[in-house]
């Protein structure tokens, strides 16, 4: 039997296992899963015969190396941070290794000696990154084999609450690491390009500076920028596209009302607070106001970020229960940590929920003198809040990408994402046979 070696089983790796196992009799696969914990790596197993759960300590160069060395291909569904370190021992070992993070500078700088020792380190085949890059590269490449020109592309991803489960006012719920979306965008300026002019958008600048769009059926939705849109121009081979923009999706009014925790300062994971185990939510985000004598906090925050006491954003907040005396109950926090527990009370997806994935492109381009636009969306919906969108759509391509490195239908080596039309044409096709599929809506612009 052929060994896979999945390395995390956290939230999005959900439904990656159940199809690698549901797979593992008709190909001989032997499935094995660890975690850090290893009762959350026998919950994804469950009774499979052909899956098995241990406890994994990637800081553990002993037991790392053992357990690639056992193994025909790797997964690594652990913190980025830590892919390196398993790209080391696959390279050591000669074994192929899958990720869906995006590629570091550290991985990248593997990519020649991947090459001499004829093996695929295949990374950002998720959702986003993943799904976005396929589904692109398949529009644009046709685009170009046709004759036309790309003039723009704007590409926007969001992980959200299904419409019957959208029963809070952010219209939002935690379906990955909600750190991450605490500290989403901080580190550096959002970078696009629009019309041939580039343009940086600050942290304290991002949640203001909103596009909106439309997915049939769906409504409408608002945009952010998400991080350094330039990058990708050379990998999609857009290096000279007048406009380029990836962002992030959420419901209307989201950004606005999430503003107030960035304007204040309550996302910030650089510091930790002082007594933080002894403060209460009320306190926590009076730290972050003047200290103005004979004026309640509510009336500080509205005065502060010029917010109307009957608004929806102060709603919002007051629904987050922040202006209460509930104890935060950490020691040592960062006022992002502290943020991220406040919200996991109130966004956590419960058991009859579900979440969903939406996708979108808008492809413009120049063909026989005239300007065409094309519209790419997707929509997946969770089935309940273990087999959710998210896990859904970050874990099938993974998953078929691991089956056909194994069966030989994809045969690249060295350090790779999904551009390559070897890459991303029969993963697609897959998840078309899965129900994960884009509808294109096409028009003649004036």
């Amino acid at each position: 039997m052929k060994k896979i070696l999945v390395l995390g089983a956290g939230l999005s790796c959900s439904t990656l296992i159940r199809n690698l196992l549901e797979n593992s009799t008709k190909h001989s696969w032997k499935v094995r899963v660890g975690d850090i914990s290893e009762e959350t790596a026998k919950k994804k197993i469950g009774a499979h015969k052909n899956g098995e759960a241990f406890s994994f300590d990637v800081f553990n160069q002993e037991q790392r190396c053992n357990e690639i060395k056992a193994a025909d291909i790797v997964v690594s569904m652990l913190p980025a941070s830590m892919h390196h370190m398993i790209a080391d021992s696959c390279l050591n070992h000669k074994k192929n290794m899958v990720t869906a993070s995006y590629v570091s500078d550290e991985i990248k700088n593997k990519d020649e000696e991947a090459r001499k020792k004829g093996i695929l380190i295949l990374n950002e085949i998720g959702v986003d990154p993943g799904i976005d890059h396929m589904s692109a590269m398949a529009v644009i490449d046709r685009v170009k084999e046709s004759g036309g020109e790309l003039t723009a592309f704007r590409s926007n991803t969001g992980g959200l609450v299904a419409p019957k489960s959208d029963n809070n006012p952010w219209n939002y719920k935690f379906t990955w690491n909600p750190r991450n979306v605490v500290v989403a965008g901080q580190g550096s300026a959002a970078q696009i390009i629009v019309n041939s002019t580039y343009k940086y958008i600050p942290y304290h600048k991002l949640f203001q500076r909103i596009e909106r769009t439309e997915i049939k059926n769906y409504g409408e939705f608002e945009v952010y920028m998400n991080r350094n849109s330039l990058k990708y121009r050379q990998s999609y081979g857009l290096e000279d596209i007048p406009t380029m923009i990836r962002g992030t999706m959420r419901r209307p009014g989201f950004c606005k009302a999430w503003d107030v925790f960035v304007q204040l300062g309550a996302t910030d994971d650089t510091y930790t607070l002082e007594n933080s185990e002894n403060m209460t939510y009320r306190d926590f985000i009076n730290t972050f106001t003047k200290y103005e004598e004979g004026k309640n906090l509510e009336e500080k925050v509205r005065k502060y970020l010029n917010i109307h006491e009957e608004s929806i954003v102060m709603y919002k907040l007051r629904w987050l229960d922040i202006f209460k005396d509930k104890k935060i109950g950490l020691k040592n926090a960062t006022p992002a940590q502290i943020l991220q527990k406040i919200l996991k009370e109130k966004w956590t997806l419960g058991k009859d929920e579900k979440d969903m994935i939406a996708m979108q492109h808008k492809f413009e381009y120049n063909l026989e003198g005239k300007n065409k636009r094309i519209t790419s969306s997707l929509v997946v919906e969770g089935e309940d809040d273990i087999h959710t969108a998210m896990s859904i759509t970050v874990g099938m391509p993974v998953a078929i990408a691991v089956k056909l490195i194994l069966t030989g239908k994809i045969k690249e080596t060295g350090v790779h994402i999904p551009v390559k039309k070897t890459i991303y044409k029969p993963i697609l096709k897959e998840l078309e046979e899965y129900g994960i599929k884009f509808i294109e809506d096409k028009e003649t612009l004036a």
